[in-house]
């Protein structure tokens, strides 16, 4: 099979998306192309090319006249993206091949056992968390779900380093996942989808506080 060689504009993207979801840019900050394009080593053409497309998912804003920024976070986005990423994921899962689950289910319930004491560093939550929810829906036979789900997710993934290094919520995630995996060895796929749900829901209230300490 040949290489797929990605288009520059399409790393780019990537690496930018990779900073700011680790909240190397702070929401609202004003994009200086020069120096980015300095930074990424890139001239500016296929960065604005990747800054339009993160545009399209929402991620940044055009201001006329201004250039781009990073779209903003805000409590009442948090809460519509989260029900909305909780439903989207819990027909991803009720779509999923039963078989794919069954065989996924005892090595999603061992990676939500070493959680609490494996990760260490915010990079790792986050790689860790993706890396469990791609497994768990990896069955799915919705592609365009699956499309709808990175696009949302990654603009929810904006919010994510606001709570990474929250011991409590990392207990919490841990557990939900056990719970999720749980289900599913069980053969209950309707308490999985109830847990996955929950799992998407249940940090709500601490986000939109920690938003809001955020802003004093």
């Amino acid at each position: 099979m040949p290489i797929e060689r990605r288009p520059l504009r399409d790393q780019i993207k990537r690496e930018v998306l990779g900073r700011l979801r680790r909240g190397d840019f702070p929401a609202g900050q004003n994009i200086n192309e020069g120096r980015l394009a300095g930074e990424l080593g890139v001239s500016r053409t296929p960065l604005r090319e990747a800054l339009i497309a993160l545009e399209i998912e929402g991620l940044i804003e055009s201001q006329p006249g201004k250039g781009f920024r990073f779209a903003p976070v805000s409590p009442r986005e948090y809460q519509e993206l989260c029900p909305v990423v909780a439903a989207l994921e819990a027909l991803a899962l009720e779509s999923s091949d039963p078989a794919y689950l069954a065989e996924t289910a005892p090595r999603l319930l061992a990676m939500a056992t070493e959680f609490d004491a494996s990760v260490a560093s915010q990079a790792e939550i986050e790689e860790r968390d993706d890396e469990w929810h791609d497994l768990l829906l990896g069955g799915c036979r919705n592609e365009r779900v699956m499309d709808l789900l990175t696009t949302l997710k990654a603009s929810l993934r904006r919010y994510v380093h606001l709570l990474i290094d929250d011991e409590t919520e990392i207990s919490r995630s841990a557990g939900e996942h056990r719970a999720i995996a749980e289900a599913l060895i069980a053969g209950d796929t309707d308490a999985a989808v109830a847990a996955l749900k929950a799992n998407w829901t249940s940090g709500t209230d601490r986000m939109v506080e920690k938003l809001g300490e955020a802003r004093e």
